[in-house]
């Protein structure tokens, strides 16, 4: 009876759940008693997958609640999360049954306090200053007069008016602006999108790349500018190829984009007032500098003029500086005639004396006796060699005869070439060459006369030129002989 009345195994009331059946239960308790929360704490591990999903846990002293942001989130985080980061995350919560585990989806993240936001900037501006995208020696110099400026900025806000405005009031230009966001979660992604689009497009273009680009905000507090923090913006700022002005917040507001970009103004207007100089400065510096260059010049020629006149007294005259020359000319051109003349004759001394020993009848009478002796040496040896030997002495005494009178005869020719040659040269030099260039020669009783005073004691003169010879009158003339009345003698003879 004991039997039917209690249960002898303890607990068998209690229900029954299957493994997917108590999971369900734990995740819709789960959801249903928390719904959507926020949590405080400090970003631990952080992981992202390939699929672009982002993992990362939430920590205090003593507990780690694991977060899960889906890729489809990730794109309108404000903050992204990064290890040693306190945040504050906006969720809810959720299990997973395949594991046994709950986690957070996240689909907010905010820093916890300015103090955290700037201890994050500071570690952010740490590492990509590590990387040498603030380094000095990557930024450009900005464009004296740019063609065209590109302005990345909100179209409706007032810093684009205070750039236009700015512009047309200094050096009007023309302005590309490429609207963005610049606050907010679709801030950076934007900013950046526009910096790598001006930098895309090509010279020349139906949209013309510009010369210059301006990325401009006005002032806010940490969190309105944090856009301009980004890493994504910061990359893209120190990888443009067009130079970049940032002209984010007011002077006191400092943004990672003012690091990366190539100049930093502390305003937008500053930004006009960098991007082009003023046109009636320009111009009046223009007139200044033209006005400075004339009077250089003139200043210029007159001080050289006046220093080539102060030369030129130093200088001596020109007649001066010929007179010794034309004197030296006119000596060697009196010199001239009587050295070709003495020259001519020198030659033909040598030509004489070197003709002598030339004769055709010496050459013949040596080879004769050339001749002679090469006989006499043949009948010798027919005497004394052998039969068999004669004939071989008999060749070679042939041989060496033919070779002598070969010999002799290139000397002849040498010779008679030589001759020849000295008896041009002699032609060349002598004075008949010297007639047919204009000279001529002048003879006094057979005598060659070099000077006036023996020209003027010749009884005649004979000029020889290049065509033959003239008989002139010589010294003063012989008195007539006085007349008589006696008829002269004939001669017998």
């Amino acid at each position: 009876m004991s039997d039917l009345i209690d249960d002898p195994v303890p607990g068998r009331n209690i229900p029954e759940y299957t493994v997917s059946e108590i999971s369900g239960e734990v995740k819709r308790t789960l959801e249903g008693a928390f719904g959507r929360v926020r949590v405080r704490g400090e970003v631990g591990r952080v992981f992202k997958a390939r699929s672009g999903h982002l993992y990362y846990d939430v920590k205090d002293d003593r507990n780690v609640l694991a977060c899960t942001t889906w890729k489809g989130q990730l794109a309108r985080l404000s903050v992204i999360p990064e290890e040693g980061l306190e945040v504050i995350v906006t969720g809810r919560l959720t299990a997973f049954g395949q594991q046994s585990k709950y986690n957070m989806n996240v689909e907010e993240v905010a820093v916890a306090g300015a103090g955290a936001l700037m201890a994050m900037l500071e570690k952010r501006k740490a590492a990509l200053a590590a990387e040498g995208l603030f380094a000095p020696e990557r930024k450009r110099r900005l464009p004296y007069l740019p063609e065209i400026i590109g302005v990345v900025t909100s179209p409706s806000g007032a810093v684009i008016r205070d750039i236009l405005h700015r512009l047309r009031e200094r050096f009007p230009r023309k302005v590309l602006i490429w609207p963005v966001a610049v606050q907010g979660a679709n801030c950076a992604p934007e900013v950046a999108r526009a910096i790598r689009g001006f930098n895309a497009l090509t010279p020349g273009g139906a949209l013309p790349r510009p010369d210059l680009i301006i990325v401009a905000r006005g002032g806010g507090s940490i969190e309105d500018l944090w856009g301009f923090n980004e890493e994504i913006v910061v990359r893209a700022a120190a990888e443009s190829a067009i130079p970049l002005i940032s002209a984010v917040g007011h002077e006191t507001d400092t943004t990672l984009i003012d690091h990366a970009a190539d100049r930093r103004a502390p305003t937008p207007t500053a930004a006009a007032e960098l991007a082009v100089p003023v046109r009636l400065e320009l111009m009046a510096w223009l007139d200044g500098m033209d006005a400075r260059l004339t009077r250089a010049l003139s200043g210029a020629v007159a001080q050289r003029g006046q220093r080539l006149r102060d030369l030129a007294r130093a200088l001596p005259r020109a007649d001066s500086l010929l007179d010794g020359p034309r004197q030296r000319l006119d000596l060697w051109a009196e010199r001239l005639p009587a050295a070709l003349i003495r020259g001519v004759h020198i030659r033909r001394v040598k030509l004489s004396e070197t003709s002598g020993s030339l004769r055709p009848s010496v050459l013949r009478r040596g080879l004769q006796a050339d001749a002679r002796r090469l006989e006499t040496a043949a009948a010798r040896l027919t005497r004394v060699a052998p039969t068999t030997g004669i004939a071989r002495q008999r060749e070679e005494l042939t041989r060496a005869a033919a070779r002598l009178d070969d010999a002799g005869a290139r000397q002849v020719r040498g010779w008679r070439d030589r001759l020849t040659a000295l008896d041009r040269l002699r032609e060349t030099l002598g004075y008949k060459a010297t007639l047919a260039r204009g000279y001529a020669v002048v003879r006094g009783e057979g005598d060659v006369v070099t000077t006036r005073a023996a020209a003027a004691a010749a009884q005649a003169l004979e000029i020889e030129f290049a065509d033959g010879r003239l008989n002139v009158g010589g010294g003063p003339r012989a008195k007539p002989k006085a007349k008589t009345d006696k008829p002269e003698q004939g001669s017998l003879f």
